[in-house]
């Protein structure tokens, strides 16, 4: 219809600022998917208005959880170390200029680089490596690849310079020079001799040592049984048991050494917990009061200090540089020079390269030296 000039319409007049609120469109339900959804015949697709709603009840955790998680899937002491080499890393990276976490590849590269520099051992640098990587989040980890092409030249040039250090291997006649300085009437003497023939025994490792506790270590006729909770190879502490086999010779029989221990252990009304502990030099238990979260168990640190006190007493050659790794790898080499393999009863795992390369090969390659084969003709040829 046509509305004259003079004509009034009835109108509502409305505010701008109150117009009538307009509807908001529904928010498009976007579909949740990857390369590896897969949705069975009949199901639609997900979306994001399927996920439910977090709070905060839904992320946090307690301090007793947070706790457990500092040391998660690692041996305390390896903890520390990682600790020690995030926090350098953490300051190296702000007196540059860098973000540390999460860190970028070029920054993990640099930070390698300067490791390197600095003379650090390929050891060291790689775990520092590892600690870096690991306590980054696990879609922002730095890349590797250039790292490690470094860290492998870097290898190169070390061992053409410094070589390869180990732990001397401590030999049986080691052993028994080492038995010998062992007071059988004190108890120091017996806790070392003890010590001294189960590591050699069992090939174990200075932490597995630290760790046994007296419900762990039993005694029979024939040998002792060591149950080793924890290694480095187990760490979901599954436990397995190794066993000494007894000795005729009386000096290196674990069996009379063992039981002599556990006599000085009942005599000082220890009946549980540690098996190996701290003595003053009168004999007597000595204080943990002030210990380190250790308690009563002594650590790997005082394993070595008594085995490379002996190795001095003993007045070995180099003693200085004899570690408890030594009676493992000593008696790693007797067992695969005498056509043994090692594996088990030092707990490596099964088809470990260390093994094969230092104990297994080398044994086999001695035994097939064409001098020996030459030695033995000379010796057939002057009977």
């Amino acid at each position: 219809m046509t509305v004259e000039p003079d004509e009034v319409v009835d109108a509502e007049l409305v505010d701008d600022d109150n117009l009538p609120a307009v509807a908001e469109a529904a928010p498009i339900a976007h579909p949740i998917v990857d390369r590896h959804t897969i949705l069975l015949p009949g199901e639609v697709l997900p979306t994001e208005t399927d996920q439910p709603t977090y709070t905060e009840r839904d992320l946090y955790i307690s301090e007793a959880t947070a706790e457990r998680l500092k040391n998660k899937s690692k041996p305390k002491n390896t903890s520390r170390t990682y600790n020690n080499q995030r926090d350098l890393f953490r300051r190296w990276c702000e007196a540059e200029g860098r973000v540390y976490w999460p860190c970028t590849t070029a920054t993990y590269v640099e930070y390698v680089a300067h490791l390197i520099d600095s003379g650090r051992s390929p050891n060291a640098v790689s775990v520092a490596m590892s600690a870096i990587r690991t306590w980054m989040p696990d879609d922002k980890k730095p890349g590797t690849q250039e790292a490690r092409g470094m860290l492998n030249e870097y290898k190169k040039e070390w061992a053409r310079r410094v070589g390869v250090k180990k732990a001397p291997a401590i030999t049986d006649p080691m052993l028994r020079a080492m038995v010998q300085t062992c007071d059988p009437t004190h108890p120091i003497g017996i806790r070392d001799h003890c010590m001294l023939l189960l590591g050699r025994g069992a090939l174990n490792r200075r932490i597995e040592l630290a760790d046994l506790i007296i419900p762990g270590v039993g005694v029979e006729s024939d040998g002792v049984a060591l149950w080793v909770a924890t290694s480095k190879t187990d760490q979901e502490a599954k436990g397995e048991e190794t066993f000494i086999p007894a000795w005729d010779d009386p000096l290196l029989d674990p069996v009379r050494a063992t039981r002599a221990w556990l006599g000085v252990l009942h005599r000082l009304d220890v009946h549980d917990g540690a098996f190996f502990r701290a003595l003053t030099r009168e004999g007597r238990l000595q204080s943990r009061i002030t210990a380190t979260e250790r308690g009563e168990h002594l650590t790997g640190d005082a394993i070595n200090a008594i085995v490379r006190g002996r190795a001095r007493q003993a007045d070995l050659p180099e003693w200085q540089k004899i570690t408890a790794h030594g009676l493992r790898r000593g008696g790693a080499r007797d067992i695969a020079d005498a056509g043994g393999d090692p594996t088990k009863q030092g707990r490596w795992k099964p088809g470990s390269a260390v093994v094969k390369r230092e104990y297994l090969d080398r044994a086999q390659s001695r035994a097939e030296n064409p001098w020996l084969r030459i030695a033995r003709q000379t010796t057939e040829d002057e009977q």
